[in-house]
């Protein structure tokens, strides 16, 4: 009976959606993105020490938060679009998605550089926001090109990637393991990503395939988060004692 029931889940949604294996895999990569946000908030509120006004030490706590946000948001789009492919679905799709990886790319510049002063982050942040926003205008409003979104994408993708294992590398950070089997992981799921087959058994695709890869890698790259916010607060206290 079970088989049968897990059959008639499979054909209904076939039903209900047009890539019920992508709505699925986005559905999953946003559940863990969940999962990892609320636990890395845990670690910062009620594991680590806070200062005196209750705020965390790890002086990167609300940007990684943002992060967490920014990616739910474009998981969230994602099985919304592979559910049903509309114009106004595949632009949210498209503009949640560059939104997050013009975030994070600034983030790794941000964390790698160990940038504090304001003005040394408004010139990092600026041409980005100005690139990623002039990006998102395009697709909206002058033409929705995958083909140069996709360019896009990767690009912005192999910069962080290539900022994050150097880091990692020039710094010997604690859990730079980590980090480089997350480099190594994603490098290999760009490939599922820019390259393309036709659906086999018409489920199943390149696409899904590279959501099914981001899972595992979601959970390793957010366990380096918490790894960082360890270590991080653990220097800080040492400076401040």
């Amino acid at each position: 009976m079970t088989n049968y029931y897990w059959i008639l889940c499979l054909v209904v949604l076939s039903c209900l959606f047009k890539e019920p294996v992508s709505v699925a895999f986005s559905a999953l990569n946003l559940a863990m993105h969940f999962h990892c946000w609320r636990s890395y908030s845990y670690l910062l509120y009620f594991s680590l020490p806070l200062q005196r006004d209750k705020k965390p030490f790890y002086d990167y706590s609300s940007m990684w938060k943002i992060y967490g946000l920014l990616s739910m948001n474009s998981w969230f789009w994602s099985a919304v679009f592979h559910s049903r492919d509309t114009y106004l679905t595949r632009n949210l799709d498209y503009s949640s998605m560059i939104a997050v990886l013009g975030f994070s790319l600034f983030l790794a510049i941000l964390r790698s550089l160990d940038l504090k002063n304001d003005a040394s982050k408004v010139m990092v942040a600026a041409p980005l926001i100005a690139f990623t926003t002039t990006h998102i205008l395009y697709l909206n409003n002058y033409k929705l090109d995958y083909e140069w979104n996709t360019k896009v994408c990767v690009i912005m993708t192999i910069m962080q990637l290539f900022i994050w294992a150097i880091w990692a590398g020039v710094t010997r950070h604690p859990s730079r393991l980590k980090l480089w089997a997350v480099v190594v992981g994603s490098c290999f799921a760009m490939f599922l990503r820019t390259f393309d087959f036709p659906p086999y058994k018409g489920l199943i695709d390149a696409h899904a395939l590279w959501q099914a890869s981001t899972i595992p890698l979601t959970y390793y790259w957010w366990s380096f988060v918490k790894d960082d916010a360890e270590f991080r607060t653990a220097n800080l206290l040492k400076k401040v004692r």
